[in-house]
């Protein structure tokens, strides 16, 4: 046998024969060694060095254990050549030790702060220098660069030895310039507009605002994410042969700037024809197409209903009894009538169950919180279904830029191992606005955090003001845990202060309210609360009504109440809903201490249609009412309704219904309300999509009446007569950086003298 050992320089290996006739030879067979000699070591201990070795003293050995004890050295990272050699019974270790990292400096970054680069770069002070780790952090930030869309940054490393064992190293960048989309183009596509199109992709074109969005910052996965956007988008409104057959992005360098083009195959559009279901497993003849909405004959196909149809008929074979089953779609085109027939095939399964599901890549967020979106646990039988649904609920979190979800042989051939890889995104936010009341200018400001502390719980503290110290101020602090007691219950509490001031009085309320939801279906909740109010009335009683004297005087007051609520929600999206309805109906009684007794039941409906696709038509209709009962002979004024700008524009907050005569800000609500609007929104014209703007024309229509409030002394109640107000106007809504803000201007057609009126209104667009 011929023994070798490797030599190293500069990084790279070479093998040497190194037995000469200075050394002599050996025998071919194992040798042993007495004494192991080690040169060269300075920071690295002889012991150490030694105990890495694949040779001990007095064990035989061969030139394989020479190999190994080579590469085990070089695996330690501390060493930048190693020379073993056999002389007689010594075995002897030369070694060269690899330079120590002692700083890292970042020189000409302006864009990305140091922090956010040392975070970047695996090189670290104290660790050992590499070259090859050193060209792979200049990749790393070069690719962060190129995510905040400065492609031609330049990166140069300089190294500056600071002894013989110790060298600092400077990342020098230049940023260059920020690359744009000058441009996005389709070709092939007649069934929507370029603008229709554009409007679906995420890659927008650069525009004033697009430093603050980034949305115009080009990539290849965010290509690769926009072909599959358009995919869908077509797909769902029944182009299901729909294509991108190419997409391109051409770099300009003398702007630094890229156009995209992307080549459509459009095809016909499909309806849903013949809808069956097939199934193989014995037993298992109960599964009804009759239970999967959306797929009647003759509507338009959706490769999202056919998703929600499998999960459906998965849960359902589940549920009676049968795990193990999968449910494959088989859709057959028929050009001729533009129809697509579906047959489910149900058919069972191997038997495999769950042996562990491992979590990786969640840098903050606790791996509870994502087991807890699994329907399995360990030792449950694996569905894929309902790993795609995981999947989906994972990705809805918001908490995460990427989630993938795989499998893996476990120890036994009936066994998986689940593993999900997630990558942590920011999910804080912080907001400033203006809005205006009929007081004046309002400022408001929010922080928000949908995963606290990785524990997936939502917490958000917000304020806001008008300019002058007169103005209202309002301050609330609300907190949700989405699993209470490890149960799919979201608990939390609100917590409230505002002062308001009026031309004769102000009022301070202060309130504590608790709530606990219960999913009923994937669509319905029910939620339960208990709130605690103080309000405390101040002013110069000379000045006021009795009845609002009557509030000074004796007050402060206080409200116990609890209540529940049904929330039904089929919007298709939470942000920007194209379809579906949001109704609430709501149910409280007070009494349990406090002031006020009575019960109280109000309900509200949102319905959302998609009026014109590639004109992005959408209307909605919204009917809301109430009404509320004393338990004893009267009301406070705080206990009743009010009706105002939320629900008819064009009036004031409150400004609608029974007031005392003469005294315009002296409220007193009613028992009785109804009121509904219709609106249809639309982007403007002349305006590209990607700033967001959409324009919005409206008619609301409704009234507030049945007051149970004592007028003390001679004042006389006005607006009582529960006439009907309406009005009509026009809305700017900017879906901007900051958030959805909304500008309406409202005409009053319909209106009572005592009715206090605002035409103009700046907020936040909310009308759930």
């Amino acid at each position: 046998m011929s023994f070798r050992s490797r030599v190293i320089a500069g990084g790279r290996a070479s093998t040497l024969a190194f037995w000469t006739a200075a050394i002599g030879a050996l025998p071919a067979y194992a040798a042993e060694v007495h004494d192991i000699e080690i040169h060269g070591a300075h920071r690295v201990s002889k012991e150490f060095i030694e105990a890495n070795l694949a040779i001990s003293r007095d064990k035989e050995f061969d030139g394989a254990d020479i190999d190994e004890s080579v590469k085990r050295l070089y695996a330690v990272g501390q060493f930048e050549t190693v020379n073993i050699l056999v002389s007689g019974t010594s075995l002897i270790v030369s070694v060269k030790e690899t330079k120590m990292v002692n700083q890292i400096v970042f020189n000409g970054n302006r864009k990305i702060k140091d922090d956010k680069l040392a975070a970047v770069v695996k090189t670290k002070a104290s660790s050992p220098y590499s070259k090859q780790q050193l060209d792979a952090d200049v990749a790393a930030v070069k690719a962060a660069y190129a995510a905040i869309g400065r492609d031609d940054v330049q990166i140069n490393v300089q190294e500056v030895p600071v002894s013989d064992d110790f060298v600092n190293i400077a990342f020098v960048i230049d940023e260059s310039e920020r690359t744009k989309i000058k441009s996005i183009d389709f070709e092939g596509n007649s069934a929507y507009s370029s603008s229709r199109l554009a409007a679906v992709i995420n890659t927008k074109k650069s525009n004033f605002l697009s430093f603050l969005t980034r949305k115009d910052i080009y990539g290849e996965e965010k290509l690769a994410a926009d072909k599959e956007a358009l995919r869908k988008f077509y797909v769902d409104q029944g182009y299901a042969d729909f294509q991108v057959t190419a997409a391109e992005a051409a770099f300009d360098a003398a702007d630094k700037s890229y156009t995209l083009k992307f080549m459509l195959t459009e095809g016909p559009r499909y309806h849903f024809g013949q809808v069956t279901i097939s199934s193989t497993v014995h037993g298992l003849d109960r599964l009804s197409v009759h239970k999967l909405p959306g797929l009647e004959s003759g509507a338009t196909y959706s490769e999202k209903k056919l998703q929600k149809a499998v999960e459906a008929l998965s849960d359902s074979a589940s549920n009676s009894g049968f795990p193990f089953v999968r449910v494959r779609p088989r859709v057959t085109h028929n050009i001729s009538s533009n129809e697509i027939e579906v047959e489910f095939l149900v058919d069972e399964t191997e038997r495999v169950y769950i042996e562990r599901i491992v979590i990786r890549g969640n840098s903050r967020t606790r791996d509870y919180v994502i087991r807890r979106e699994f329907d399995v646990s360990e030792g449950d039988p694996y569905n894929q279904q309902l790993m795609d649904k995981t999947k989906r609920r994972l990705e809805a979190l918001g908490y995460f830029k990427s989630v993938a979800i795989s499998t893996s042989a476990g120890s036994a051939s009936d066994r998986v191992v689940v593993t999900v890889d997630v990558e942590d995104d920011s999910t804080g936010s912080f907001g400033i606005g203006a809005g205006a009341s009929s007081s004046g200018p309002v400022l408001e400001a929010s922080v928000e955090e949908k995963n606290f502390l990785g524990r997936g719980q939502y917490i958000k503290l917000a304020a806001s003001g008008g300019w002058d110290d007169d103005d209202d101020r309002n301050y609330s602090l609300a907190f949700t845990e989405p699993y209470f007691l490890g149960y799919h219950l979201a608990a939390g509490f609100d917590l409230n202060y505002s002062q308001s001031s009026y031309d004769d009085y102000d009022v301070d309320q202060a309130g504590a309210t608790f709530r606990i939801t219960a999913p009923i279906t994937d669509d319905l909740a029910s939620t339960f609360r208990y709130s605690l109010t103080r309000l405390n009335y101040s002013g110069d009683t000379d000045d006021l009504s009795a009845t609002y004297a009557h509030l000074v005087d004796d007050g402060p007051w206080v409200k116990s109440a609890i209540s529940n609520t049904l929330t039904f929600n089929s919007l298709d999206d939470a942000k920007d809903p194209h379809g579906g309805v949001y109704a609430t109906l709501t149910q409280e009684i007070a009494g349990l201490g406090g002031d006020s007794e009575y019960y109280k039941i109000s309900g509200k409906l949102r319905y959302y249609q998609l009026l014109n696709e590639d004109a992005d038509l959408i209307g909605s209709l919204t009917l809301g009412g109430g009404q509320m009962f004393a338990f004893g002979g009267s009301l406070n004024t705080f206990d009743q309704f009010t009706l105002g700008g939320n629900e008819i524009r064009g009036f004031e907050k409150g400004g609608i219904g029974p007031r005392i005569s003469g005294v315009d800000d002296q409220t007193l609500g009613g028992t009785s309300y109804f009121y509904a609007s219709s609106e249809v929104t639309f982007p403007l014209p002349a305006v590209s999509r990607d700033f967001g703007l959409r324009g919005a024309v409206f008619a609301d229509a409704g009234t507030l009446f049945a007051n149970k409030v004592d007028v003390l002394g001679s004042d006389v109640a006005a607006g009582t007569s529960g006439s009907i107000r309406a009005s009509v106007g026009v809305g700017l809504i900017w879906d901007s950086p900051f958030g959805a803000l909304r500008v309406d201007y409202a005409v009053p057609i319909a209106y009572e003298e005592s009715d206090e009126i605002e035409r103009f209104k700046i907020g936040v667009n909310n009308r759930f």
